[in-house]
């Protein structure tokens, strides 16, 4: 394998700091409308800013140029955690900053899940868990019909890897030999009722996924170098071996806010004014 882009340290305290922007805008947006997830939000923040950052091609002026078919294209399947995609989205330009306080208001583009049409920049409807792979692999596959050389990267919850549906659309995948798919599994260990292994456990994730044709990578889901390591190898292994790539990014549920971290009841829960300003100094300090 050729040798992999190495960020230096400009890019790296460059995405430090845009993640820290990303989760105290996470912790407004949830704060200001009273509900949402916390959790699930914060620990895909470092990923999200990788990706969008530094690995997908997209059109900054997508409102003016949405046909703009070369694009990569990437589906939220954990719809739950919206707040991390539409901070990262304000990031990097594709939506307006003060747009953000409008999260989860009534007739507002920033619905509590993702809605594809009604947000320029949302690929596909999420929320309901355990689909966004099945639309990932329909993305894939109309792209090499159409002989397109653009990737898709679809992220999920670990929790979601429970559903029935992931594993056959993960065979469907390997089934068809999806060389321009990306699976990243944000693997927090955490859900809604508490545990993953205690709920109903995934492990063996890796084994797993091999075991459905996946080629698998492995990363620290808070270490900048070590994702974007992950992404760049799944481009590259993904055309050698024919094959779709899954990489389990190792991350904390509420990274970044202490009394939030590896905490389940952070899923879906609003601070309150007190909590608020407690985690915003602290990602602050960041």
């Amino acid at each position: 394998m050729s040798k992999l882009p190495v960020l230096t340290p400009v890019e790296l305290e460059e995405l430090k700091k845009k993640a820290a922007e990303t989760r105290i805008n996470i912790i407004k947006m949830i704060h200001n409308a009273a509900s949402g997830h916390h959790g699930g939000s914060l620990s895909c923040v470092d990923i999200l800013t990788v990706l969008y950052t530094k690995i997908l091609k997209y059109h900054k002026n997508c409102d003016k140029d949405i046909c703009w078919f070369d694009r990569d294209r990437f589906v939220l399947s954990k719809g739950h955690a919206s707040p991390a995609l539409y901070a990262t989205l304000a990031q990097v330009g594709l939506l307006e900053p003060h747009e953000l306080l409008t999260f989860r208001v009534m007739h507002s583009k920033l619905q509590g899940h993702p809605a594809y049409g009604v947000l320029s920049g949302i690929e596909a409807s999420t929320g309901s868990l355990g689909q966004g792979l099945s639309i990932a692999n329909g993305i894939a596959m109309g792209l090499r019909l159409d002989n397109k050389y653009a990737r898709v990267y679809a992220l999920l919850g670990d929790g979601e890897l429970q559903e029935g549906q992931i594993w056959e659309a993960a065979m469907s995948s390997s089934h068809y030999g999806l060389n321009n798919l990306t699976a990243i599994i944000d693997r927090n260990c955490l859900q809604i009722d508490g545990s993953t292994e205690c709920v109903m456990s995934v492990e063996p994730i890796k084994d797993k996924w091999k075991s459905f044709g996946w080629e698998v990578l492995e990363a620290d889901g808070h270490d900048f170098q070590s994702i974007f390591d992950a992404l760049n190898r799944s481009v590259i292994i993904s055309k050698d071996k024919n094959a779709p790539v899954a990489v389990i990014a190792k991350t904390i549920k509420g990274k970044g806010v202490s009394f939030m971290e590896d905490n389940a009841s952070w899923h879906g829960k609003a601070p309150n004014d007190e909590q608020y300003e407690k985690a915003v100094s602290e990602l602050r300090g960041c």
